[in-house]
């Protein structure tokens, strides 16, 4: 991309939301995919500690935070920890000691904007003439799933001296080593197996403190830790002084505030120093770089923090029980430990290759925000992406990919790469398209019986069973139509051929144990998203076969399957029109049950409004089928879903169900009945407010001409998902980033007309906005970068392509 176009600062400012330190629910993700990470709230402490193979949300490491030292000329010197101050009613620091030393000094106040992968800290301190940023990166280069996969962050702070004095200043990270970790006693001390160890290492350019533990079997807590800095004046204190209370953070802070260096003997003989090591053994160990810095002048301090905990396991049955408890015992390590054996390998591989890695994702950064798209849809493109490196996805040994349903606080929420959630699921596919073709092999290879039936929870692999349960009709046909998808995204036809033979397998399954009567129109009994099954004729299921058909045919054509695609086309044209003659109520897709009595079957919804009702159409627009059903039908029930479902407010709205929107915000309902009809008892989730349903009805709108409509039910998910109430990158359904959510990432493909076939190495735009010029970030299975149009004076309009990473496509019409 031409040098003139990259405005970085402008970008960041004009295109990104902005949130402060008293936002008190954001939380900014380090870590690669599949690595587990760790948070930054909107003060810049460290929290949500996410590394040992688990969720944890909440989860507080004592004694782990940055520090800043400063001196101008002679006068006194100044030390504070570097975070804004606590904000809001907590009971953090009532009555017992957490680690967090809340009664230290810090920084006012903090301003945080992201430029995703990187997230951009001021820090305010009105008597301190330091300007003080941070920016905290973990690599994020789409396409490239190796490196965007480091279990590693950097934080460099900036910091310029805005006296009339030289200043010396000092920036000290400090971390406890929690490897093995059993549990944390609710005070300030970790509970290990294993013998801890801490101790000073320094390579490749880099020196700090490495941190694991010794003698402790293979278990999923058991690995190691390291914290480092590139700065060259470093001083370092690898284990902190033992003893009871607090003697350890007291020896630190007055040995850092006195000169902001570290002396490494902690050693004392005064009297009660003596205390038993099983009591007070808090192994914390810091890494201060200090330079000086004349006035004007600014310098800069660059940490990085690694980990690796090389076992994981597969499949936890749900949030309440233990893998133990359940018999669920097998270990898998993790992929990204077969690559990095230590966290000191990673460090030092972050270091090394960080001229890359960091500017790769600096041009994925600005590619994407300086978008003509708008902020809101950005931040929900942007909360996408931070779904694939939550610990809702992960890789084993091989390099397969697995994904949670989404993550409870202290577990993962529903295994098994669940294909009726991961249908909603967009952004993986684009950004990485490996790794979802590893879960369409395991879907179809390892999950999928000869008879095709296929198990909508991938277990066989992680656990050695096939998951007993019904299949889910519409996860095991979305899973055909991600296969055209990842085909189409790639290119990849010796993928297709591989896979084929089990595709057609789970079509005819359906096929034949779904449409008893052969008319192509299903009314079998069909398990689906909504954990229930569906009675009789519905649109959601049976729209997913019409799509599913259509993907076939022309899979079938690509390979010279003739006869299976002149099958295929039939299927989908016959059932698509008898299920229109039936379904269709002059405003939408209501269902149809072979029975007078509604209520003779619980959690049905009848003459409902289902939001999702045509969700296989609008994959089939993101995946390039066009129209299945007859488009004037499709275009009045989008709107209809927007008109009846969609409210600005709740205040009027009654649920008994989970609550993921408060009264006074708004949201779209996943089902209402406008016209009556309610039954007793509908189905299990009906009154709730999904996101991943919201952005695909959003996504859906806008392919159909109601951007305006859209675009407002993306701004009221972005009001929800504020920072205040909620963190902006942690959209919730059964648990923490929640995998159906990376739905968001349609509204790029709607709102740029983006086409793709890269079997022909082909792609195309057709922008639905209407303004002079338009630009966006594009990805597929070989490329990444910017498309963009302007109006050349005339009634032409000039495009280009610019790619910023692989093979250069063609750019066409489609």
């Amino acid at each position: 991309m031409k040098e003139n176009n990259w405005r970085r600062d402008a970008v960041i400012l004009e295109n990104t939301k902005t949130y402060r330190s008293d936002d008190l629910a954001f939380r900014a993700l380090l870590g690669g995919i599949g690595t587990g990470n760790v948070s930054l709230d909107a003060s810049g402490r460290l929290c949500d500690f996410e590394m040992m193979n688990h969720p944890d949300k909440g989860l507080k490491i004592p004694y782990t935070f940055f520090a800043l030292w400063a001196q101008f000329g002679d006068e006194k010197p100044r030390a504070l920890v570097l975070e804004g101050k606590p904000e809001g009613i907590s009971s953090r620091a009532l009555g017992h000691p957490t680690g967090e030393l809340l009664g230290l000094p810090r920084f006012d106040s903090c301003i945080v904007r992201t430029n995703y992968p990187f997230y951009y800290y001021q820090f305010e301190k009105k008597d301190l003439p330091l300007d003080v940023k941070l920016e905290a990166v973990t690599p994020f280069i789409p396409l490239d799933a190796l490196n965007s996969g480091i279990p590693a962050f950097r934080m460099k702070y900036t910091i310029q001296n805005q006296s009339n004095k030289a200043a010396r200043v000092s920036v000290c990270s400090t971390l406890y080593n929690f490897a093995g970790m059993t549990y944390y006693d609710g005070y300030d001390r970790l509970y290990q197996e294993g013998i801890p160890y801490n101790r000073s290492f320094g390579k490749e350019g880099i020196s700090g403190v490495e941190m694991g533990v010794d003698g402790r079997d293979e278990t999923v807590t058991k690995g190691s830790l390291a914290v480092a800095t590139a700065n060259k004046n470093v001083t370092k204190k690898p284990l902190w002084q033992f003893g009871g209370w607090w003697d350890g953070a007291e020896e630190f802070w007055q040995d850092f505030r006195e000169d902001g260096r570290l002396q490494e003997d902690v050693s004392s003989d005064a009297v009660g120093s003596n205390i038993q090591a099983t009591y007070a053994d808090r192994y914390v160990g810091s890494v201060a770089a200090m330079e000086e810095i004349l006035p004007g002048e600014e310098k800069e301090f660059v940490f990085y923090i690694s980990w690796n905990f090389p076992n994981r396991y597969g499949w936890w049955p749900d949030g309440h029980s233990t893998p133990d408890d359940c018999g669920h015992r097998k270990i898998w390590k993790n992929y990204y430990s077969t690559v990095w054996k230590e966290a000191t390998e990673s460090i030092c591989y972050l270091h090394k290759e960080e001229e890359y890695l960091i500017s790769y994702s600096r041009k994925f950064a600005d590619a994407l925000y300086s978008s003509t798209l708008t902020a809101d849809v950005v931040e929900s493109l942007v909360s996408a992406v931070t779904v694939m490196r939550s610990t809702t996805c992960f890789r084993i040994q091989d390099g397969s990919f697995f994904g949670w349903e989404g993550c409870f606080e202290h577990a993962g929420s529903c295994a098994g790469t669940c294909t009726h959630v991961w249908n909603y699921a967009q952004a993986l596919a684009f950004l990485f398209p490996e790794l979802e073709r590893s879960a369409r092999y395991t879907e179809f290879l390892t999950e999928t019986d000869e008879d095709g039936n296929m198990a909508f929870r991938a277990k066989r692999l992680l656990d050695g069973e096939k998951w007993d349960m019904l299949p889910a009709a519409d996860g095991q046909l979305g899973s055909i139509l991600r296969v055209y998808r990842e085909w189409k995204l790639s290119g990849d036809e010796e993928f297709l051929r591989k896979i084929w033979e089990k595709v057609m397998a789970a079509l005819d399954y359906a096929l034949r144990t779904w449409d008893m009567d052969g008319d192509f129109v299903m009314e079998a009994t069909q398990h689906n998203t909504y954990d229930i099954e569906f009675y009789g004729l519905n649109s959601l299921t049976n729209v997913m076969l019409y799509a599913a058909l259509e993907a076939c045919a022309r899979m079938a054509d690509c390979l010279g399957d003739v006869k299976r695609a002149a099958a295929c086309r039939e299927g989908a044209y016959k059932g698509s029109r008898a299920m229109d003659l039936t379904l269709w109520n002059g405003s939408y897709y209501e269902q149809k049950i072979d029975s007078e009595d509604l209520n003779k079957y619980k959690y049905q919804y009848g003459k409902g409004c289902l939001s999702d009702q045509l969700l296989g159409q609008e994959l089939a627009h993101v995946y390039g089928l066009g129209y299945v059903l007859p488009k004037e039908h499709v275009k009045k029930a989008i709107k209809s879903v927007f008109d009846f479902n969609f409210k600005e407010v709740l205040e009027e709205h009654e649920s008994v169900q989970r609550t993921y929107a408060y009264q006074d915000e708004g949201g779209l309902v996943l089902c209402t009945w406008p016209f009556e009809g309610r039954p007793k008892q509908p189905f299990v989730y009906s009154d709730e407010i999904w996101t991943g349903i919201e952005y695909q009805v959003a996504v859906h709108l806008i392919y159909e001409g109601f951007v305006e409509e859209g675009l407002k039910i993306v701004g009221g998910i972005r009001n929800r998902y504020n920072g205040k109430r909620r963190s902006p990158y942690n959209e919730m359904e059964c648990g923490n980033h929640y995998a159906r959510s990376m739905a968001a990432w349609g509204l790029l493909t709607a709102l740029s007309g983006y086409r793709f076939d890269l079997g022909k190495n082909q792609i195309s735009f057709q922008p639905c906005i209407r303004q002079e010029d338009f630009s966006c970030f594009y990805s597929n299975g070989t490329s990444w970068g910017i498309y963009s149009q302007k109006q050349n004076g005339g009634d032409g309009i000039e495009k280009e392509l610019i790619t910023l990473y692989g093979k250069e496509n063609q750019l066409d019409e489609l």
